[in-house]
C-alpha cells in the first residue's frame, strides 16, 4: 500500500514539475541557508580556537593600560620594569615562567633583499610559556641573554622573503648573518609555522632576539610592554591572576578605590568569549534563515490545498470504488512529505557547494557536520508532515457524492 501511495505521489509531482519545484523553493533556501550558516559558524569557531590555542593554554598576558574600550585621554600608564618580571616570577605561587617582551619595528636585510618586520625582544622563558617549537636551530643561551648578544630566531615569513628559501628549506638560514636596522645579527634558529592570528596579522612575520639586545639597540630603555606568564596546570588561572593583580597594584602604588593601570588577559577566557560570541551569532543567523523553512511549509500547504481542489473528482472516484479515508489521507500526506524531503535534499547539496566556495574565501577549513545535515533534513520532513496534514485531512473528509458532482 505504501509503495503504491509513494508511486502516485511521485507521479503527481512529475505531472506538475515546475509547480512542484516552485513549491519546494522555500524549503530548499531554508535548508541550504541553515546548513551553510551553521557549518561556516562551526568552522569559524574552530579557526578561532586553533588561533588562540597556538598561544598556549594557562597563559596570562599582562599589559600596561586599562584594556580595550576603557580609559580616557589621560597620561599613558608606565611600562613594566625588569624588577616587576622578577617579582611576578618569584613571589606568585603557581607561576612556571615569566617571559618579558619589548618590541620594535625594523627592516631586515640580507644580500640585497629586505623585509620590514617586528622585532620581539624576550628571554628563553618565552619558549617555556607558550608552545612554539623551532623548525631548526636553537634558542638563546644564558650567556647570550645576559650579554644581549645580537643573535636572532626568525619566523617562516621572514625566512621565505629574506633568504628566498622554499617552503621546506628552513635549515638554509641558520648560521647566516643578516642586518636588522644598523646592527648585524646571527641567525641561530627558525620558528615552526603558525599562520594567521585570530585577530589578523601574520604570526610568522617576526624576529626574536634577546631582550637586552632589543632594549639596547632599538628601544633605548629598559621598559617592558608585555609579560607572558605561564601558570601551572595544578593552579587556577583566576587565583594566580588575582595574586598578580594584588602584587602589581602594590608595586605600582595604586591606592584603594583606584582602577588598575594594567590589564591581565587569560587566553582561555579569550577563547571562551570568542567561541561563545561566534556560537551566538551563528545561532541568530541560523534562526533567521530557518524562517524560510516555515515559509516553505506554508507554500507546500497552499499548493496541496490547490491540488486537493483540482483533484476533487479523482478523490470522489477513489472513495466511491472502495478507498477508505485513511488511504486518501495517506496519499496526500506522502505527497507533501516527498515534496518537503526533496526540497531538503536539494538544499543539502546546495549548502555543500556554498560551503566549498565560501570557506576558502573567509580562510576557514571546509567541514562536513553530519548532525547538522541530518537535523535540517529531519526538520524538512517534519514540515512536510505538519503542513501537509491539513490538506490531506481535508481530502480524506470529502463526501464521495459531493466530490463526484464537483466541476
Amino acid at each position: 500500500m505504501f509503495g503504491t501511495t509513494l508511486s502516485l505521489a511521485l507521479r503527481s509531482i512529475r505531472r506538475h514539475i515546475l509547480r512542484s519545484f516552485l513549491t519546494i523553493l522555500g524549503i530548499v533556501i531554508g535548508v541550504g541557508a541553515v546548513v551553510t550558516m551553521v557549518t561556516l559558524g562551526k568552522a569559524t569557531t574552530a579557526a578561532v580556537q586553533q588561533s588562540i590555542s597556538a598561544l598556549g593554554t594557562n597563559i596570562l598576558q599582562i599589559r600596561p593600560g586599562q584594556g580595550f574600550g576603557r580609559g580616557g585621554g589621560g597620561p599613558r600608564p608606565p611600562d613594566f620594569k625588569p624588577e616587576d618580571v622578577t617579582a611576578v616570577a618569584n613571589q606568585i605561587a603557581g607561576v612556571t615562567a615569566v617571559a618579558p617582551q619589548a618590541q620594535a619595528t625594523a627592516t631586515a636585510i640580507y644580500e640585497g633583499a629586505n623585509w620590514s618586520t617586528t622585532i620581539n625582544g624576550t628571554t628563553s622563558a618565552y619558549f617555556q610559556v607558550q608552545p612554539w617549537p623551532l623548525a631548526t636551530g636553537r634558542i638563546f643561551t644564558p650567556v647570550e641573554e645576559a650579554s644581549g648578544k645580537a643573535v636572532c630566531i626568525i619566523g617562516n615569513t621572514v625566512r621565505t622573503n629574506l633568504f628566498r628559501g622554499g617552503p621546506s628549506d628552513s635549515t638554509g638560514a641558520v648560521g647566516l648573518r643578516m642586518r636588522i636596522g644598523a646592527i648585524s645579527c646571527d641567525v641561530i634558529g627558525v620558528l615552526s609555522t603558525r599562520g594567521q592570528a585570530g585577530f589578523g596579522g601574520d604570526q610568522d612575520d617576526v624576529v626574536i632576539m634577546p631582550i637586552k639586545a632589543v632594549q639596547r639597540r632599538f628601544t633605548g630603555n629598559r621598559d617592558i610592554r608585555l609579560m607572558l606568564v605561564g601558570v601551572d596546570q595544578k593552579f587556577s588561572t583566576a587565583t594566580v591572576q588575582a595574586s598578580i593583580t594584588d602584587l602589581l597594584r602594590e608595586r605600582r602604588t595604586i591606592t584603594a578605590g583606584k582602577e588598575d593601570d594594567f590589564n591581565i588577559f587569560d587566553t582561555k577566557q579569550i577563547s571562551d568569549t570568542l567561541t561563545g560570541t561566534t556560537t551566538l551569532l551563528t545561532g541568530i543567523v541560523a534562526a533567521v534563515a530557518g524562517i524560510s523553512l516555515v515559509v516553505g511549509g506554508i507554500g507546500i500547504m497552499n499548493i496541496m490545498l490547490v491540488s486537493v481542489t483540482e483533484r476533487t473528482r479523482e478523490i470522489g472516484i477513489r472513495l466511491a470504488i472502495g478507498a477508505v479515508a485513511r488511504e486518501v489521507l495517506l496519499q496526500f500526506l506522502v505527497e507533501a512529505i516527498v515534496l518537503s524531503c526533496l526540497g531538503g535534499l536539494i538544499g543539502l547539496v546546495i549548502a555543500q557547494l556554498a560551503i566549498a566556495i565560501i570557506a576558502p574565501l573567509i580562510k576557514v577549513q571546509w567541514l562536513f557536520v553530519p548532525e547538522i545535515n541530518l537535523f535540517a533534513f529531519g526538520i524538512s520532513a517534519v514540515i512536510g508532515v505538519v503542513f501537509g496534514y491539513f490538506p490531506a485531512r481535508r481530502a480524506a473528509a470529502m463526501n464521495p457524492i459531493d466530490a463526484l458532482r464537483h466541476e
